[in-house]
């Protein structure tokens, strides 16, 4: 019977490999990008909204997808990538290490849903709470000022982001709770 854990010389450990490189890449750029608008519109206006450029930027061409959804897109890619190229490193995991592990990823889900929920209601809220003559509000304008006035989020890109964090802690938490075999099991089966 063959593992599904993938060693190192299998011909898909390199594809997981180069397509988390992409996805990291693509990550840090939009980082990065965000991070330099960020604080020129601090230093212009003396205020910004969190993650309203990459909601506003659309890339790579008008009407295609804005950047919060590649950050999006890139960061489940690539953790699933992650999961299924690292496994070695969590079955080294001892059990007080993991249980340790395992409290925080379960903190970490229960937090992200927690605000995937209030940013979500939130956005609802002021959705049905602009809606005049018919129209609705441009959704990708909305915020919340919390917790700091001078400093809102842009509820789109609280809510993505909070959504990446809950999936990506849960299937962690998940992956953490499974039965796992010995390193020398699975090593000895492929």
């Amino acid at each position: 019977m063959r593992s599904n854990h993938l060693q190192e010389n299998d011909p898909g450990y390199k594809v997981f490999l180069y397509i988390f490189y992409v996805c990291a890449f693509m990550m840090a750029s939009i980082t990065i990008y965000g991070a330099y608008a960020m604080i020129q519109e601090w230093q212009e206006n003396g205020t910004y909204v969190m993650g309203e450029v990459l909601v506003k930027t659309e890339f790579p061409f008008p009407h295609f997808a804005k950047l919060i959804t590649w950050l999006f897109f890139a960061c489940i890619i690539g953790w699933y990538c992650v999961s299924r190229i690292g496994w070695k490193k969590a079955v080294r995991l001892y059990s007080w290490k993991m249980a340790l592990l395992q409290l925080m990823l379960l903190g970490f889900a229960i937090i992200c849903l927690y605000e995937v929920l209030y940013n979500f209601t939130v956005l609802n809220a002021h959705i049905g709470a602009g809606i005049r003559d018919g129209q609705l509000p441009d959704i990708d304008y909305l915020t919340v000022a919390y917790p700091d006035p001078n400093r809102p989020w842009n509820l789109i890109f609280a809510t993505k982001i909070f959504l990446v964090g809950f999936l990506i802690s849960a299937h962690a938490f998940y992956l953490s709770t499974r039965p796992r075999k010995s390193l020398d099991e699975l090593e000895s089966q492929s």
